[in-house]
């Protein structure tokens, strides 16, 4: 490639692609493009009790049929659980993550104790209950380990969003690194992955904006590189919500991947494109408005 940029789109196979995973699948491949950059997938298969057999194989067929492939070998997270081990071990030895005894139900009756209450539709700041300054585990079994957060504006910039600003200790707390039942945790298990593959730009949905401040401080605490951002529009059903498997998406119809490709493209505010596949990929890349200097 032509420069150094390295891109990548990471679907989780809970279930093929939809019009919403399309278009952050688009605009990660047109970003590279854009750029004369690599443009990698990951499968991002850690949280299994969630996978469906044979939705990885699936979605990199649909991908395929849309004219998008990885240019270096496909990686499943699922393999490289030793690696995720190796940096939890390492924030364990600098004194930035410690275990939790705390269930769900546990955690709100210490909010609830508190006088705070979650606010609907929002996970549960979690309060620091066994941080080792509070006594820890108190001989209670660990279930969980979680990264130590401190006080204080967290800012960074999105190159879609512009100048974004959060306070982690407050609006999430100390969050989980490895889970109550043994699966690693998607902020450790992608901030680790995004530094292997040399990952220098992220492209993905605006749902995803709030993890961004969560990974900038897992990067700080392991010393790896921060990537570029840029989270883009969401697919939203008749309600207004964002269109997910969650909530029933369909999945693409790629009797014509052109038309679904049109569809994502315009969500991006990219113009129509006609003519063969390849052809309207072409003009659509021509056409990306975020475009950045890339320094070899």
């Amino acid at each position: 490639m032509a420069s150094g940029y390295r891109g990548r789109f990471a679907p989780s196979p809970t279930g093929p692609l939809h019009a919403g995973s399309l278009v952050a699948a688009l605009a990660s491949w047109l970003d590279a493009r854009a750029h004369g950059g690599a443009w990698l997938v990951r499968i991002e298969d850690v949280d299994t009790p969630r996978c469906v057999p044979g939705a990885d194989r699936l979605i990199l067929e649909q991908l395929a049929a849309c004219g998008l492939v990885s240019d270096e070998p496909v990686c499943w997270q699922s393999t490289r659980g030793a690696h995720y081990q190796a940096a939890l071990d390492r924030l364990i030895a600098q004194g930035d993550a410690y275990p939790c005894a705390c269930s769900r139900k546990d955690i709100e009756a210490a909010l609830h104790a508190a006088g705070r209450h979650r606010e609907r539709h929002h996970a549960a700041v979690y309060p620091g209950t066994c941080r080792p300054e509070r006594g820890g585990l108190q001989g209670k079994a660990a279930r969980a380990w979680r990264l130590q957060v401190y006080p204080g504006e967290m800012h960074w910039q999105d190159r879609r969003l512009g100048a974004q600003q959060q306070d982690v200790a407050a609006e999430v707390g100390d969050f989980v690194l490895r889970r109550a039942d043994g699966l690693w945790a998607y902020q450790l298990a992608v901030v680790v992955d995004d530094a292997a593959q040399g990952i220098t730009h992220v492209v993905r949905g605006e749902d995803l904006a709030d993890n961004t401040p969560r990974q900038i401080l897992l990067q700080r605490a392991l010393g790896l590189p921060t990537p570029s951002y840029l989270h883009t529009p969401l697919v939203r059903d008749a309600s207004g919500d964002k269109l997910s498997k969650q909530n029933g998406a369909k999945a693409l119809d790629l009797r014509d991947p052109l038309a679904a490709l049109q569809t994502a493209a315009a969500v991006l505010g990219l113009p129509g494109a006609a003519g063969p596949l390849h052809e309207a990929l072409a003009r659509w890349t021509r056409a990306w408005p975020w475009r950045e200097p890339i320094t070899g």
